[in-house]
């Protein structure tokens, strides 16, 4: 009985150590990990039945990037639109309030600092 499971130990032992040998491979070729291309984001995705789907994908990034509609289907992928992304704002500006805010706020967290009492009205 043993003499018939020798060879199929044997077998899976090589299997596992070639499995091994080729992940430990894999991370020290350059370029086989890590293939470049475009950095590709999925924004959105809405299906249209059971096996359709509608998806908007960002494509790159900065001030190249491009928004594709994609539709989605078993057997194919359609570009239905596409078109450059604006560029993000810097920073969104602050509301009325919220510079009164802050400042009260530093007010409150050192009352040292401030000429009038921690409690006095804006």
């Amino acid at each position: 009985m043993l003499q018939n499971a020798l060879p199929a130990l044997g077998l899976l032992l090589l299997m596992v150590l070639l499995a091994f040998a080729l992940q430990r491979w894999k991370k020290h070729l350059p370029g086989i990990a890590h293939q470049a291309g475009p950095a590709l984001k999925v924004m959105s995705s809405v299906s249209l039945g059971p096996q359709q789907r509608l998806v908007t994908v960002q494509i790159g990034q900065g001030a190249d990037a491009l928004c594709l509609v994609l539709g989605v289907a078993p057997g194919s992928v359609n570009t239905l639109h596409s078109m450059p992304l604006p560029p993000l704002p810097d920073a969104p500006a602050a509301p009325e309030g919220a510079n009164r805010f802050a400042t009260r706020l530093a007010q409150l967290m050192n009352p040292s600092a401030s000429s009038k009492g921690p409690h006095a009205p804006l």
